[in-house]
Order: C-alpha cells, then structure tokens, then sequence
C-alpha cells in the first residue's frame, strides 16, 4: 500500500494549495492513505474544528498536530469529536483529545497513526515521548499491522534517536515542525522508513510561513511581533511510504517537493 504524508499545512494558503493537488496525486501515485500534520492550517498557528473538517473533506485520513495543538482554543471542545484528529499523546493525562487512532484505508488494511512530540528545546513540559510510544504500540497491538509515527519535535537529534529505537517496530516515523524538509529519507534496517522533516505546505517566500518582514524586525530588534501567515506563491512538500501491508514494513520512501512559480496570483485575504 502506499501513504502520502503531507508536510505542515500553514494557514489558508497550504490548505489551498493542498485542495488543488491532493486528487492529482492521489492517483499519479495511487495512494491509499492520507496524513497530514495540520497544526499550522488555521491563520499559521493551531487548527479550528471548521478548518480540521474541510481539510478531512478533501479525503485525508488522518490529521496530526503538534505544539500549537491549542492554540485555538474552541478545539478544546470539539477534539473529542473527529475521531480522524490526533494530538501528541505525551500531553499530560486528562488532556482532551487521543494521542492515537487506527483506521481502514482504501484497500481494507488496518493503520494506526500516532502523535508524538519531542521535549529537547521546547517540550520540556511533556511526559517522555519515548516511554508514551512504547506504551501506546503495546495498546495498539494487531490492530494496526501498518503504523505511522509522526514526531513533531525541533532537535534533529531526538528524531534520528526516535527513528532508530522504533527501527522495526513501525512502518515509518515521520519528522514535523521545523518545516524544512530534510535530505534523509531512507528505510532503516529493520524497515521502518524515515526523515528527519517532512517539510511544509504553504507560502514559501517567507520564513517557515511567515511573513519575512515580521521575522526579520523580531531577530533586529529582539521585540515581540504579531506573526502573519505570508502571501504569494507555495509549495507543497510531503513523502510516498510504499509499505507492504502484510509485514508493515517499509519498501521505500521518496519525497516530495513541489513549489509554484513566483509570478503566481497573490491573494493577500490569505490567512
């Protein structure tokens, strides 16, 4: 079978961008199952319950979060009910929401999707996400013969290491959050497949999404600044996993890098 894993979705320009290519590459790559990490989708920082439903409406299976799980906080409320969301399940307990769901794709296999965040840098309030994911495969079991681990952490070194203490027990582990698609994409030996980030899914003549004035009088002045989701043209980063559905491990994985022209329409209600 094979998993298209799209790269953070950043404000109304990734969710556009994504609704115009996802069916052409349904089907020039057949896909069968569909992530995205949509923690950015909603004006660049967390996800509405309405832009979580459109995104689902597009055909995507399974949507991931992050760091700015609640950074729209009427998600709080309704997390609960899309089954389809999963947030880091290392959260403390009692935290809305599920750090894990199993669903059925196109061609009737099972797969789980798990959330995960790192804690190096900017998640030192976390429970080890080491430790979660040990405990959540063990839930898990036979349900989900095919699992996806994504890893929405900032050090590369915590995502290499996660890769490698998970190597031939999930289909694939992921990278997320520092929307920089890496150079590493490789099956590790025991048939998980890797990259250290998947990219991102949104404005790129900015700074990671953002408007790049914006960034630039942060890092000069050293003052806060209200962040805005850039406008212009995008791109659109992810990763093909082909799997093999009876062993659930990974038979290769390419990335994906596709990035629209600078004279492309502006459309500065973008958000």
């Amino acid at each position: 079978m094979r998993i298209l894993f799209v790269g953070d979705v950043v404000g109304k320009p990734g969710r556009r961008l994504l609704a115009s290519r996802l069916p052409e590459l349904r089907e020039l790559h057949a896909v069968d199952f569909v992530i995205a990490n949509a923690e950015n989708a909603s004006g660049g920082v967390g996800l509405t319950p309405g832009n979580a439903r459109e995104l689902l409406a597009l055909g995507i299976d399974v949507l991931t979060l992050g760091n700015h799980a609640w950074d729209k906080r009427e998600l709080l409320d309704a997390i609960d009910d899309i089954p389809q969301l999963v947030r880091p399940l290392n959260y403390p307990p009692g935290t809305p929401g599920r750090g894990w769901t199993v669903r059925t794709s196109r061609v009737g296999t099972r797969v789980a999707v798990i959330n995960a965040m790192g804690r190096v840098f900017s998640g030192a309030h976390l429970d080890c996400p080491f430790r979660g994911l040990e405990e959540a495969l063990g839930e898990i079991g036979p349900s989900g013969n095919v699992v996806i681990v994504d890893f929405h952490a900032d050090a590369t070194s915590e995502k290499v290491t996660m890769g490698w203490y998970l190597d031939g027990r999930v289909s694939a582990v992921v990278g997320t959050h520092t929307h920089v698609q890496t150079a590493d994409a490789a099956v590790l030996p025991g048939g998980t497949a890797y990259i250290t980030d998947v990219g991102m899914t949104g404005p790129w003549v900015s700074s990671l999404g953002m408007e790049r004035g914006r960034i630039i009088e942060r890092f000069l002045t050293q003052l806060p600044v209200r962040f805005e989701v850039a406008t212009g043209p995008s791109q659109l980063n992810a990763i093909l996993i082909d799997i093999d559905e009876t062993t659930g491990r990974a038979r290769s994985v390419h990335p994906l890098f596709e990035r629209e022209a600078l004279d492309a329409p502006d459309a500065s209600e973008w958000g």
